[in-house]
């Protein structure tokens, strides 16, 4: 079954910061789980290069937009390898192909009757690339996402009549409640539509750098039906997944299952973007999953703000499990939630190095020292067995909902369960008494088997720890299948592994 999800793409008006790393990181732990389950993956995520923000960050800087793109693309791409983030293409809105294939899609709205000419006045943030309607302005005429003032803008461009989609977006939202998740988020884009739907600017008559109007030339398209339209451009020269030479994916994975934003941007998603494919007749995403803001003093992490943790900094002192940890554990995924180095180090120290790297330390030097390293074949305890079985379907269970911090609380419920069978059975002392033979190979076998069924269940979490500690174990393979409590000890030979977490000095 195909399974097609998404990031929103990252202006390159900025460098990263750890709001990009952070939905990047959500993303993909989907992404990683549902392969886990052998589902048909793919998994996109890029950056939007056209555009007032960047025209004018490359004119502060005095450089060509498209240079300044080119260098700001290439810090996002560096990114992900450093997350370990496993997309499957990156998509750049300056390629020609999308360029392009925005082009065919926005002619067929045309060509539909959904466009027209017209004045458009407004208050406008150059930042969001946005008008802002009266109920999204803060006291002081200031964007409420970045909190400059808004300037008035007036020219004559092309509309989308997005008032003609009132409706049909109400029936959309009336037969699918599961269509933006989660419900506050939904019950919010809903009450804008309620609100009534006014046209909006389709096209920008100043603007040069941007995709031209093909009806048109002497404007581009506005910016954000540009960057909408990646997600289905991209399906048409996108190299494929596991089958080479397959030349248009659309059939394989549209509509996509899942567009992950932030709720900034929910509008554009759960608004315009819907109303614009049932226009250009494509049908609509299965499901918009919104995410809060990581906040440092209460406030929306941002390069403009100035209150910026840089992910490469974290990446090079803890590594990315670390920090691909810390994102699902310490803020609900959903809501907003506050970060902070000091958080991120007792994370680190209490919960990665002392639970999850400690139990696996401990686990194979007892292995190793009262077993001669290899895990016995011994039937393992009923007692841990009935408290790990169903972990994984439970797990499962979170994850088709999205519900990623539960889903790793559940996991690490577990973790914490395995360190207090440690205490509880003493192997140490198991191994004073030959008469206990049977009783410390039973304990053994038990422990590396729940440390084997959590590591798979926190593969999409923590992709290398774990993969380094499964093949330790000799049983590398994290697929979802083998998320279960066996009835017997592997006998796999197990060999030294250095610290998952070391201890920081």
């Amino acid at each position: 079954m195909s399974f097609f999800i998404t990031t929103a793409i990252n202006y390159v008006n900025a460098e990263p910061h750890m709001g990009h790393a952070y939905e990047a990181i959500t993303t993909d732990v989907i992404a990683r789980h549902m392969r886990q389950r052998g589902e048909d993956v793919f998994f996109l995520t890029g950056t939007d290069e056209h555009g007032e923000p960047v025209a004018d960050a490359a004119a502060a800087q005095g450089l060509d937009p498209k240079v300044l793109a080119d260098r700001n693309a290439e810090r996002f791409k560096a990114l992900l390898p450093s997350l370990t983030i496993s997309n499957d293409f990156f998509i750049r809105t300056s390629d020609p192909q999308h360029e392009h294939r925005v082009q065919e899609i926005l002619q067929a709205v045309h060509d539909h009757g959904y466009t027209y000419k017209g004045l458009y006045e407004g208050w406008y943030c150059p930042r969001c690339a946005d008008f802002k309607v009266e109920n999204e302005i803060l006291e002081g005429n200031l964007c409420p996402i970045h909190e400059i003032a808004l300037e008035r803008h007036q020219e004559e461009n092309w509309f989308f009549r997005l008032s003609a989609f009132q409706e049909p977006l109400e029936r959309l939202y009336a037969q699918r409640p599961d269509f933006v998740l989660p419900r506050v988020r939904f019950n919010e884009a809903r009450a804008f539509i309620a609100q009534g739907l006014a046209d909006v600017s389709l096209s920008r008559a100043h603007l040069r750098w941007g995709i031209p109007v093909t009806w048109d030339p002497s404007q581009v398209f506005y910016v954000w039906f540009d960057a909408l339209l990646n997600y289905v451009t991209a399906l048409s020269y996108a190299p494929p997944p596991a089958r080479p030479g397959e030349r248009d994916l659309f059939a394989r994975y549209w509509p996509a299952t899942v567009h992950m934003i932030g709720k900034d941007i929910l509008k554009f998603h759960t608004v315009y973007w819907p109303a614009l494919l049932i226009a250009a007749g494509l049908e609509v995403p299965k499901h918009v999953l919104i995410h809060g803001f990581l906040l440092m003093d209460d406030k929306k992490m941002s390069k403009s703000l100035g209150n910026v943790l840089n992910p490469f900094e974290v990446l090079e002192g803890f590594g990315a499990d670390a920090l691909r940890y810390y994102c699902l554990r310490e803020v609900s995924f959903g809501q907003d939630g506050n970060v902070s180095a000091k958080g991120f180090e007792d994370r680190y120290e209490n919960e990665l190095a002392n639970e999850y790297g400690n139990l696996a330390s401990r686990t194979l030097a007892m292995v190793e020292r009262y077993r001669e390293g290899t895990v016995p074949s011994a039937e393992t305890d009923a007692t841990l067995a009935q408290e790990l079985d169903g972990l994984a379907d439970q797990v499962a269970g979170l994850l088709d909902r999205f519900e990623l911090t539960p889903a790793l609380e559940l996991i690490w419920q577990r973790v914490r369960r395995l360190n207090r069978y440690v205490e509880e059975r003493a192997p140490w002392q198991l191994a004073r008494d030959s008469s206990l033979a049977a009783e410390l190979e039973q304990t053994l076998a038990s422990l590396a088997e729940g440390l084997r069924v959590v590591s798979v269940l926190l593969h999409p979490y923590m992709p290398t720890a774990t993969e380094r500690l499964l093949e330790a174990f000799g049983t590398p393979e994290p697929a979802y299948s083998e998320a279960h409590f066996k009835r017997r000890g592997s006998g796999q030979r197990v060999r030294a592994l250095e610290p998952l977490f070391p201890k920081r000095a």
